[in-house]
């Protein structure tokens, strides 16, 4: 016989219900639905790229008369041959494939765009990094309050600064106060003296250190260990060893990605080099493709193959180095959420 406590002190069963499975395998719909997202915002983002390159295949005729084929209408590989100066093209070819018969080659722009933005991204990577340092590790009077007010630079539109260093690049010379220095003794100038049209003008402004790359390094200096800069002043080092062998090695990642986005926006710089960059010789891919889409001359629309294709090639970089680096942004946006 059971007693009345035994009933009570009994627990009801209780049944365990498994997740459903596919192929013996635990079925989540939170990862499906992960998934299904991610795969839509790929090839959203991708898609453009693929236009980019089916538009390229085709030439202006084809591309009018089917512009809603998801496939290169008769493929060619006329346009690359065009923009990348592979053999000669005709006057007959030009008008067959309804093209811009100006003349245009995309070689040069992007070369001129990998000087310019690797020269950027080197300069601007190591200052800020340095600058970073000290509002992070050094201690001095007025440190938080300068960090603040070199910050209140990200409020300032850049368009405010394109007259005084359009005027600092032309006559190269630094104002501060009631004095002037003359930086005119500088190499590198053009036959008027001054740096318009030349690679030093394209790239000065953007040289040394801009507030939101200095901003992003600081935060990621002040998350290392001060125990490791510890043992390195027990050793006998100084300031500039410990930056140089203790904190950069340590911030290999948000280095990287600090270089990847410098580049991206050296490389995407429109409106600085289009004001002292228009010589052929030195022009940046971005003032080119604008250049050559002015370009029409006997044609009521703008050349969008050709223009295509060369948007296609000039970005063909960018996609290799964010290939190369992307894995490093991702670590580094892994490691700065751990405390």
């Amino acid at each position: 016989m059971t007693s009345a406590e035994d009933l009570d002190t009994k627990k009801p069963a209780t049944t365990t219900v498994a997740p459903p499975t596919v192929n013996g395998g635990t079925f989540h719909v939170g990862r499906v639905t992960a998934w299904a997202v991610l795969g839509v915002v790929l090839v959203a983002s991708l898609f453009p790229v693929y236009w980019s390159l089916r538009t390229s295949l085709t030439n202006n005729r084809s591309l009018f008369e089917q512009p809603s084929n998801p496939l290169p209408p008769d493929p060619t590989t006329f346009n690359f041959e065009r923009v990348l100066n592979i053999g000669e093209i005709t006057r007959a070819e030009i008008e067959a494939a309804g093209a811009n018969d100006a003349k245009f080659s995309i070689v040069r722009a992007v070369a001129n765009s990998v000087i310019v933005a690797t020269t950027i991204t080197i300069f601007q990577v190591f200052f800020c990094a340095m600058a970073a340092y000290a509002f992070a590790r050094l201690r001095f009077r007025g440190r938080e309050a300068m960090f603040t007010v070199y910050l209140s630079a990200l409020m300032i539109p850049p368009i405010f600064a394109l007259i005084p260093n359009f005027l600092f690049v032309r006559d190269l010379q630094l104002r501060l106060g009631l004095f002037t220095i003359d930086l005119s003794w500088l190499p590198f100038q053009n036959d008027n003296g001054g740096y318009v049209n030349t690679y030093i003008g394209l790239m000065l402004p953007f040289l040394f250190m801009t507030p939101f790359a200095v901003f992003f390094l600081r935060q990621f200096f002040i998350g290392i260990s001060r125990e490791v800069e510890e043992a390195a002043v027990l050793d006998g080092a100084g300031h500039l060893r410990r930056f140089f062998q203790v904190i950069l090695p340590m911030s290999i990642a948000p280095l990287a990605t600090l270089a990847l986005i410098t580049y991206i926006t050296a490389w995407n710089e429109f409106l600085w080099p289009f004001t002292v960059g228009k010589d052929e010789e030195i022009r940046v891919v971005t003032v080119a493709l604008n250049d050559f889409k002015n370009q029409t001359p006997g044609l009521v629309r703008p050349d969008w193959s050709g223009l295509m294709t060369a948007t296609f090639v000039a970005g063909a970089p960018i996609i290799a180095l964010f290939a190369v680096l992307g894995r490093k942004v991702v670590d580094s946006i892994g490691f700065s959420g751990i405390k």
